[in-house]
């Protein structure tokens, strides 16, 4: 659809979000005869993520044949952790050749949306108009709205100032003093990338993360013609990297011991890439291997180490027109200041925009007790909402494109089940949704997420983690199969109809 054409004034399902999650729902919709849908994306193009995050060094952390769609595999990737745009052409590729995006509006905004009862819909604002719909699909993403640190005086750094997910392409590096504030995943990829050009650089480090060897490699020309001509040798070398990943599980949700070998494999990577004995003390963690996201990379370490580039350990004290001062009191000048302190995680703005039945917004419902959803998807007082990627659906292991998936084979059955049975609107019950959690937090308790002496962004301000999913990505789709209407109190449109109402837990 042009983006100078009138929005329709009412669709019977409405997207927001053209990432992976956005664009699967779309896809699948098609599939299931569901065409009268729209997708609003406040971006320039399909991507989200992939879209935004262009820095330097940006690469995906999951291996490429598992971090795509399982119904729209590739044969051509190039090695087997792809990087950035290779995965922005990839999500094009397949908005093309899926016949969706005449049903796509970009650099439209979803402003906000209010559940309208008498009408039993949606009245979602845009940038670009009002439009109604039957069911709201919320696949704005975890990881899109990024996060400045509350620093004194940053807002007075005269040079140049940007976020990790929005670099400024035109600055040239070349030479100059950089400061780097955090040491996440984005960071990791991005000081060996600045290394190599910049005068110098210092690394602001909170907290040392684990780092394990990215063992990368480029497919060759007859792997890539094998997998083009055998499509199940690529389906079998995607299921075996699947089964790979999830055998990590039970290190970070029984026992940390089991994850033993994969902390041996990142204290050698540290000693491999750092000979420095007071640099390598310095970036030896702390905690238990998996309460803080695992990162991979050969460079990092290495980067460190370069006669360029300084780590800084102690807590910055404020910013200045020109430098970073730490608690010690010295001043570090510089000429570019990158930002790479993560996401609204725990507080999605997105919660912000959506009101329900009482006119609260989500932000206000969860704003007491924390993020919490129905199998991360529903949420009660919010009849006909659908969330892709909501509430405890993260991952510290393997591919978001699965719990993806999962989350639009459920909705499809939503979808499939109000169509069969005239339901008006379906939501979960009180009962259903805390007894989902009240499981899911039971489980959480002995996870390393809590118990490994860390503090991470997985954690909300009340200390409970309500970003990861506790088991198995096998379960969670398992959970996810079928559409339980058991669990939803239902509205046909002459009458109200409450089925057989059972307590749901995980």
């Amino acid at each position: 659809m042009s983006n100078n054409q009138p929005l329709p004034a009412s669709v019977q399902h409405l997207i927001v979000g053209a990432g992976f999650a956005g664009l699967c729902a779309a896809i699948k919709l098609q599939e299931d005869g569901e065409t009268d849908f729209l997708v609003v994306e406040k971006g320039s193009d399909v991507g989200g993520t992939w879209r935004d995050n262009t820095y330097p060094g940006a690469a995906c952390d999951v291996p490429s044949q598992l971090y795509s769609f399982s119904f729209a595999p590739n044969p051509d990737w190039t090695s087997s952790y792809s990087p950035q745009p290779e995965i922005q052409a990839y999500i094009k590729k397949v908005a093309e050749r899926s016949n969706v995006l005449d049903r796509f509006v970009f650099d439209t905004a979803a402003e906000e949306a209010a559940w309208d009862e008498k009408t039993a819909q949606w009245v979602v604002r845009t940038s670009g108009g009002t439009v109604r719909a039957r069911t709201l699909i919320v696949g704005a993403g975890g990881l899109s709205e990024p996060k400045l640190p509350e620093i004194e005086g940053i807002g007075d750094f005269r040079g140049e100032l940007f976020h990790s997910a929005r670099w400024n392409h035109d600055i040239d590096l070349t030479g100059k003093r950089v400061a780097v504030i955090g040491t996440g995943a984005s960071s990791i990829q991005i000081v060996p990338e600045l290394q190599k050009v910049a005068g110098h650089v210092d690394v602001y480090q909170r907290t040392a993360p684990y780092v394990v060897p990215r063992n990368d490699r480029t497919y060759t020309r007859v792997e890539r013609a094998l997998f083009r001509r055998l499509p199940a040798l690529q389906k079998a070398y995607r299921t075996g990297i699947y089964w790979g990943k999830e055998l990590l599980v039970p290190g970070f949700t029984v026992n940390p011991k089991l994850a033993l070998p994969a902390k041996k494999l990142a204290l050698a990577n540290l000693k491999r890439g750092i000979s420095d004995p007071e640099l390598r003390r310095r970036v030896t963690p702390t905690f238990e291997i998996g309460c803080k996201r695992i990162l991979i990379s050969n460079s990092y370490y290495p980067a460190l180490a370069s006669d360029n580039v300084d780590l800084v350990t102690d807590p910055i004290a404020k910013i200045t027109g020109d430098a970073v001062v730490t608690a010690d009191g010295v001043e570090r000048p510089i000429d570019i200041l990158v930002v790479a302190t993560g996401f609204y995680t725990t507080e999605l703005p997105i919660a912000e925009k959506v009101r329900g039945r009482n006119g609260a917004s989500l932000a206000d419902t969860w704003r007491e007790a924390g993020m919490a959803a129905y199998k991360g998807t529903t949420v009660h007082g919010f009849p006909n909402l659908f969330m892709i990627v909501g509430p405890n659906t993260g991952l510290g292991h393997s591919s978001m494109v699965f719990i993806i998936e999962s989350q639009v084979q459920y909705i499809r059955d939503a979808i499939r089940t109000m169509g069969l049975n005239r339901y008006e609107t379906v939501e979960p019950t009180a009962e259903a949704q805390q007894g989902w959690n009240a499981s899911l937090q039971r489980r959480m308790q002995r996870t390393v997420w809590n118990t490994g002496g860390c503090s991470s962004w997985y954690l909300d301000a009340h200390g409970k983690n309500t970003v990861l999913w506790p088991r198995t990505t096998f379960n969670f789709r398992r959970s996810l199969s079928e559409f339980d209407i058991a669990a939803y109190d239902v509205q046909a449109p002459d009458t109200t109809a409450n089925p057989t109402r059972e307590e749901v837990t995980a």
